[in-house]
């Protein structure tokens, strides 16, 4: 149905607002269009549409909370059989009454026609309008919001300045006091935890908190930990949800996703087949040797990260230069340019439909075991990494800072082999030890993830054979596009490349990728930071001892 929505936009005549959402209800309306106003720099609009989305809510909050208010209902078929006392009776009653008002927070949260409710729906709005109420110069009102948000989350660091800041300008002498709205909200939803939970502990009831800011205190020892797993496994379930409502479709025939994030236990994370043939994995093959024949930086060396395996890496630009000196088929070389664009249209319209994806970085990558040396080998071929910060896995963090590639945002490896032993690619956990995923190359495979903390991933050790895959490397951010991709284009279309392959060949065609400048050095800036794992032996891994920015798959 998406998909059709998005074909009526783009046809000729038809406007935005010639489409209307019959399930949209007050306070979604308004709360997405203040949203937007405040993407839009429009904090005077925003202000306006985001209070009308709060007193809606707030109000749609209500007539839920009284709809909880109907007769007991069994919650299951052995509770339904029991014949309760009549104080118990009353108990299970009042609890299924307060545990239903409890959930409306998620039934306003939850835009219609969507599974999963948005975080912190009701934070969210204060955290927006005390911005947008001091963007317009109304610090008063800026202040408030803020003292409301500090109900919620009171240690929170960014907001507790942010109200110091207020209380300056203000004059110390000034109250500054949380909205009556909000305070009643608070006070009423934390009793009704303070009885749930008791009912919890005591009575053998059961309970899914809706909200991420319910203080630790209040939730008895014996559960807290069943609480903070309930919550991470919440959490989880609305990434998941979020991520497949966000897919677009896979615009290649014949592709299909083999594994999703579900599937490989992590978020962002997904596995295509049949992104190219047969016959043209070895067309890529045969260029990966000739390239080789040919030298000009291209022959083997010694892998930057391991002594038991040979390097081979291949840029775009210097495809297209030896087709030009007659070192390797032009064809060739034009089908790394099509392959590579056309993994970065799957990857933008899977994971950022209507949100564009520049080349970062294109790398045909080959590694060869070098056979004498692979007795009593522990190392990996790649280290476990992240792709756009510093992976600490004693600290459980991984710092977006230079030397790491902060700009990149997801990776790809598209596969062109099967016939070596070993050299799988796996994700890990922020420890770096524990294997939450592993994925097989073949011929035609195309993994792609985001490219931070949430996908540490490395590649094991190659003990046979030769592993080529083309390593890609995406960016949102159109300065740091790769500006090699550009020349090359430059450089295959002022040779007139032809566009048909001999009879028998197989071609799949992808269009030219976005022209754009290279990849800059960026500034200092630090943002610090599932079922089916296992351990790696520790003969197979080596844990890096130093902070590095790793590139190569």
């Amino acid at each position: 149905m998406r998909e059709d929505i998005e074909k009526y936009r783009r046809m000729s005549g038809v406007k935005s607002n010639n489409f209307r959402d019959l399930e949209a209800t007050p306070h979604w309306e308004a709360y997405e269009a203040g949203v937007q106003h405040y993407n839009e720099d429009e904090y005077l609009q925003a202000v306006a549409r985001l209070e009308e989305s709060l007193t809606e809510a707030l109000s749609a909050l209500e007539d839920c909370r009284a709809l909880c208010e109907g007769p007991w209902e069994a919650e299951d078929e052995e509770e339904e059989e029991m014949q309760p006392g009549l104080f118990e009776a009353i108990a299970a009653h009042y609890i299924q009454v307060l545990k239903c008002r409890q959930q409306c927070v998620l039934e306003i949260a939850t835009k219609p026609g969507r599974i999963s409710a948005t975080e912190d729906f009701v934070p969210s709005h204060l955290d927006l309008l005390q911005f947008a109420y001091n963007q317009v110069g109304n610090q008063a009102l800026a202040a408030e919001c803020a003292a409301s948000y500090l109900l919620f989350y009171p240690t929170d660091e960014p907001m507790l300045e942010k109200m110091k800041q207020y209380q300056t300008e203000l004059g110390e002498d000034t109250a500054v006091t949380a909205r009556e709205s909000i305070q009643h909200y608070v006070q009423r939803s934390l009793m009704e935890k303070k009885l749930i939970y008791y009912a919890v502990e005591h009575l053998g009831e059961t309970f899914n908190d809706p909200d991420l800011w319910t203080p630790d205190d209040l939730i008895p020892e014996n559960l807290k930990e069943k609480h903070r797993e309930d919550q991470e496994k919440q959490k989880q379930e609305t990434l998941d949800v979020e991520e497949r409502e966000k897919r677009g479709p896979l615009l290649f025939e014949g592709i299909a996703v083999t594994m999703d994030s579900q599937q490989m236990n992590g978020t962002q994370r997904v596995v295509f087949d049949k992104v190219l043939t047969e016959s043209e994995c070895k067309n890529l093959l045969r260029l990966t040797k000739a390239a080789g024949e040919a030298g000009g930086g291209y022959r083997a060396r010694r892998s930057p990260h391991t002594p038991h395996e040979r390097f081979e890496g291949l840029t775009i630009l210097k495809a297209m230069q030896l087709a030009q000196n007659g070192n390797v088929d032009w064809r060739d070389a034009k089908l790394l340019l099509q392959a590579s664009e056309k993994s970065r249209k799957i990857i933008e319209s899977y994971f950022t439909p209507g949100k564009k994806l520049y080349f970062s970085f294109t790398h045909l990558v080959c590694r060869t075991a070098v056979d004498e040396e692979q007795e009593g080998r522990m190392d990996l071929s790649h280290p476990v990494h992240a792709d756009n910060c510093l992976l600490d896995p004693e600290g459980q963090e991984c710092w977006r800072e230079p030397p790491a590639y902060v700009y990149r945002d997801y990776s790809g490896i598209l596969y062109l082999n099967d016939d070596f032993q070993g050299g799988g690619l796996f994700f890990t956990e922020m420890d770096t030890v524990t294997v939450t995923a592993e994925v097989r190359p073949k011929c035609g495979r195309l993994v792609a993830f985001s490219s931070g903390k949430e996908n540490p991933h490395g590649v094991w050790a190659v003990s046979h054979g030769r592993r080529c895959a083309i390593a890609l490397w995406y960016t949102h951010s159109q300065e740091h596009a790769e500006q090699e991709r550009v020349k090359a284009e430059e450089l295959m279309e002022k040779n007139g490349v032809d566009q048909d392959r001999p009879d028998g060949e197989e071609r799949q065609g992808a269009d030219h990728s976005i022209r754009s400048s290279s990849e800059a050095p960026v500034p200092n800036s630090r943002a610090r930071p599932t079922s089916g794992r296992h351990k790696p032996g520790s003969d197979r891994t080596q844990h890096p001892k130093v902070l590095r920015a790793r590139d190569e798959f």
